[in-house]
């Protein structure tokens, strides 16, 4: 059976088929007999009153991205990336001219998504992969009035980003309290699914916490949501907030009766971070967790199935420091019971860095009890201003930005290569983008992202640079000529 997956509710290209079936009747001549019809349903929720409390306080969310164009692209490589990698041909600069040829900008639509307002002056919150990697944000309310946000800070963790726009006296949503939800009550969402503005779509909870999420469990609906709802809220029939919808669980992409959405309560202690130091804190204990099963726990003498394996520990970490070991299974941590590997790593998480805790582990058929200081867990370097900060000192001469793969990637290509977070100037001018898989530079082989940062800062200004890029199923050769800095 083909693996489904669980994928971010993005703006995309998407192909919608409508079906019919329609019954016919062979005979010429019918015998009409009665029909019991039922009776309407009665006690069905009415939305209206909720969509006119709360719908002037949900905005859409246009993103842009500045490309630089770079004239000189090989027509034969536009040619290659036009044919077998599906993408338009980049825009050339119609005259050319004499001598260094300055790159010119273009700004593009990116994505679209939705939002809400927190509060009178301008906070919006939505979701930090509608404005990841954006140039510039857009948020437009409900009178048609559009604001140029500013991103005050957004968190890969848990999907969460802040925006603010200036602007005052504005409708602002009421925030409600997840933890008193309940499966099997009414919600609706209101966003902008497919770039429609203003769509409200309604159906129920169907599960209070699902572990889908890297750091927070996330609310389950049946509610229609399709790409451009992200960042929306989810109302409760009290006219109230009570999550950010987020994910959806689909096989094509679109609505397949399953979405996603961060609890609001979550939510706004991460808005609250973000508002007041542009990032999230996080604590790490330095291990590597396995997956508890009924055979482990058996072989381990455990009681039944509970608890986190520790796969390794990391050399110089707070758990070596404390003395985990490998094979231990942690049992408690800062007095919470862990059950399973998601709530562990929330624990953890959710520990202010340089707090002292006690955590309980089971070794050798015995309980021992260990204590150790929790260390701060790698920033994600995502506030705005960090973001542009990081690429500008990463600048180099192509113009592309990478990072290294993530584990699965690594399986596939166990010879090594990095995958492209970004591009501008002569990487966007040849039709690179983010995603593609670059094994090669100038025929050596790159094995990881800090290995490709070393090389890029050896190229000669003057020389063109050959990748090795992989998109899809195809491998091509791609020549850069290096853009002046």
């Amino acid at each position: 059976m083909k693996a489904q997956t669980l994928s971010p509710v993005k703006k995309m290209v998407s192909t919608l088929v409508v079906s019919a079936c329609v019954g016919f009747v062979a005979p010429a001549v019918m015998q009409l007999t009665p029909v019991a019809v039922a009776a309407a349903p009665v006690g069905l929720p009415d939305f209206t009153e909720l969509v006119e409390k709360s719908g002037p306080a949900v905005v859409n969310i246009r993103t842009t991205e500045k490309i630089s164009q770079q004239q000189g692209a090989d027509d034969e490589q536009l040619e290659f990336f036009r044919r077998f990698f599906g993408m338009p041909i980049p825009k050339q600069n119609q005259a050319p001219r004499k001598g260094k040829q300055a790159p010119q900008e273009e700004e593009v639509p990116r994505g679209v998504g939705s939002g809400f307002i927190v509060s009178a002056d301008g906070y919006v919150l939505t979701n930090a992969h509608v404005v990841d990697g954006a140039s510039e944000v857009y948020v437009k309310l409900t009178d048609k009035r559009e604001f140029k946000a500013k991103v005050v800070g957004s968190d890969k963790g848990t999907d969460v980003a802040v925006l603010k726009i200036e602007a005052s006296k504005l409708p602002k949503i009421t925030i409600g309290d997840s933890d008193k939800i309940k499966a099997g009550e009414w919600v609706i969402a209101i966003g902008s699914p497919f770039d429609l503005e203003n769509t409200v779509t309604a159906g129920i909870i169907s599960a209070k916490a699902r572990d889908t999420g890297d750091y927070v469990p996330l609310i389950q609906t049946d509610v229609a949501v399709n790409p451009g709802n992200s960042g929306g809220p989810l109302i409760n029939m009290r006219g109230e907030v009570i999550g950010i919808n987020s994910q959806i669980y689909s096989r094509s992409g679109g609505y397949m009766g399953i979405s996603f959405a961060i609890p609001i309560d979550e939510a706004m202690r991460v808005a609250e971070q973000l508002k007041q130091h542009g990032r999230v804190s996080r604590g790490r204990i330095g291990v590597q967790m396995g997956e508890m099963s009924k055979e482990i726990a058996e072989s381990l003498g455990l009681p039944k199935a509970q608890g986190v394996p520790i796969a390794a520990v990391e050399p110089g970490s707070p758990a070596e420091k404390a003395g985990v070991q490998d094979g231990d299974v942690v049992l408690k941590f800062n007095g919470q019971n862990i059950e399973t590997r998601a709530e562990l790593l929330r624990a953890v998480g959710a520990t202010r860095p340089g707090s002292k805790v006690s955590m309980s582990v089971w070794r050798k058929n015995a309980i021992k009890e260990l204590t150790l200081v929790v260390a701060e867990r790698d920033a994600d370097k995502v506030a705005q201003k960090a973001d542009k900060k990081q690429k500008k000192e990463l600048s180099n001469l192509l113009g592309v930005y990478v990072t290294d793969l993530n584990e699965a990637q690594k399986k596939a290509f166990p010879g090594g290569g990095v995958v492209i977070e970004s591009v501008d100037g002569a990487a966007a001018a040849v039709g690179l983008r983010p995603g593609d898989l670059i094994l090669s530079l100038n025929q050596v082989d790159v094995k990881d992202a800090k290995q490709f940062n070393a090389m890029l800062s050896k190229l000669e200004p003057k020389k063109p640079a050959v990748l090795l890029v992989k998109r899809e199923n195809a491998s091509q050769f791609v020549l850069i000529r290096p853009q002046a800095q």
